[in-house]
């Protein structure tokens, strides 16, 4: 017997387009696989006079989004509007009025999720997001699912393609930023406003979305640190890569006990991680378990079919499902209990320097570091003189942030002055066979 299931479309772009078509050229596939056949109602849209390159049948189409979000017909509502507002509040509406939402929007349900699952869990309905993170890599179906028997300690991620491809391209040309990023625009790859992406921000609710499941703690978005690309050159990219390092925007969660870091930012990994020959437009995230150790996940991380393949099988789950089930969080109560310690995390530092080019310096530079309790690693000078000055590359051993910015600060103008900091990732996950202490 064959369940049909009626759903509506807030906005249907690229993705929705998508999801349409597989709903229609997969349906003998759903219907012989999982039971079901999905009928689309009504498809909510700005303008029902705008061309499509979709034939709807009359009456699909609509302006009012209370003929979505208040037909009792309607059972799920897939969400395509992205942005905060109005997608918030349409997917709130839906959830009171106790249809199941399933969204790739990682803008609203990052900033919302506490609101949205408490409106989803006092009405019955589901929640589902797997294509708000990496599209069709099934990353949260395996941290809330496949995943549930380990201690996450460590989330690695290379989870937005715009700026992959751009330091993927820079790395391989040795070509610089603003170049590429015209490129990228003009291919489609990089929006007219590339902003979200390569300052960081779009990682950033991806990963607050991430660390919040691994960590069974919620991670709000303001507790994000975030820096983007827009001050990498060339030639940093260039002095790590002589130093065996790969530079990727990375998105970093860690937790030790009840303290938890996340943050997005530029990082060099060393050349032979896994995640160091992640190129182009491709996402991945690498993980850490007690039990299951290191995992890595790698695939399309955007696009209109590959977040289209993650919503439908979505629905496909949502329908199927007996008893919808909600992510629990140590802080669901309130979610800004303080688990977040991201202000002060360790790490190894690359630093690039302008220094003057005479005896003495490279003394007071490493007194400056020795003063804040930062040691270094290595210290190399790269290239001629140049104005009396010499590029000076360091690399420190493991150091608090805040004692690396007080060495950079105490350093005379005169003596060097810094070019570039980029943090650097290249701790080994420790055995956590006995660490089952819980947030």
């Amino acid at each position: 017997m064959i369940k049909k299931v009626t759903i509506g479309f807030l906005g249907c772009g690229n993705v929705g387009s998508g999801v349409w078509r597989l709903l229609e050229g997969f349906a003998s596939d759903i219907a012989h696989r999982a039971g079901l056949t999905f009928y689309v109602k009504k498809v909510l849209v700005r303008s029902l006079d705008k061309k499509r390159d979709i034939a709807f049948p009359p009456g699909v189409l609509t302006a009012d989004p209370a003929d979505v979000l208040d037909d009792p017909e309607i059972e799920m509502v897939v969400e395509f509007l992205g942005g905060e507002e109005p997608a918030y509040t349409y997917m709130l509406h839906a959830l009171k009025n106790g249809k199941t939402v399933v969204t790739a929007n990682k803008v609203a349900f990052a900033l919302h999720w506490h609101e949205l699952q408490k409106a989803a869990k006092k009405s019955g309905a589901g929640l589902y997001y797997e294509a708000a993170v990496c599209a069709a890599i099934p990353i949260i179906h395996s941290l809330e699912e496949s995943l549930q028997a380990n201690r996450i300690s460590k989330v690695l991620g290379i989870i937005n393609g715009t700026t992959n491809y751009i330091l993927s391209r820079m790395s391989k040309e040795n070509a610089d930023y603003e170049v590429v990023l015209k490129d990228a625009q003009r291919l489609g790859l990089a929006e007219p406003d590339p902003s979200s992406d390569v300052e960081g921000l779009d990682a950033a609710y991806k990963l607050s979305i991430l660390a919040s499941i691994a960590f069974h703690g919620r991670v709000p978005f303001e507790d994000v640190f975030v820096e983007g690309i827009t001050d990498i050159t060339a030639e940093d990219i260039r002095c790590g890569e002589e130093l065996g390092y790969t530079l990727k925007l990375l998105a970093i969660a860690k937790r030790s006990g009840l303290n938890v870091e996340t943050r997005v930012h530029p990082t060099f990994i060393p050349s032979d991680h896994p995640l160091a020959n992640v190129n182009g437009s491709f996402n991945a995230v690498y993980l850490y378990g007690h039990a299951c150790k290191e995992m890595m996940l790698l695939g399309r991380g955007a696009g209109d079919m590959p977040t289209a393949s993650a919503i439908v099988s979505d629905l496909e789950r949502a329908a199927t499902t007996v008893k919808h089930r909600y992510p629990t969080f140590a802080n669901e109560l309130n979610p800004k209990v303080a688990l977040i310690n991201n202000k002060d995390w360790q790490c190894p530092f690359y630093i690039r320097m302008m220094a003057t080019d005479e005896p003495g310096v490279l003394g007071a530079i490493a007194i400056a570091f020795a003063n804040a309790g930062v040691s270094l690693a290595a210290v190399q000078q790269k290239g001629e003189q140049v104005s009396g000055r010499v590029t000076l590359v360091i690399i420190t051993h493991v150091a608090h942030e805040k004692d690396v910015q007080a060495a950079l600060q105490s350093i005379d103008a005169q003596t060097a002055t810094l070019a570039s900091i980029i943090r650097v990732e290249q701790e080994k996950p420790a055995d956590q066979d006995n660490e089952m202490e819980t947030l």
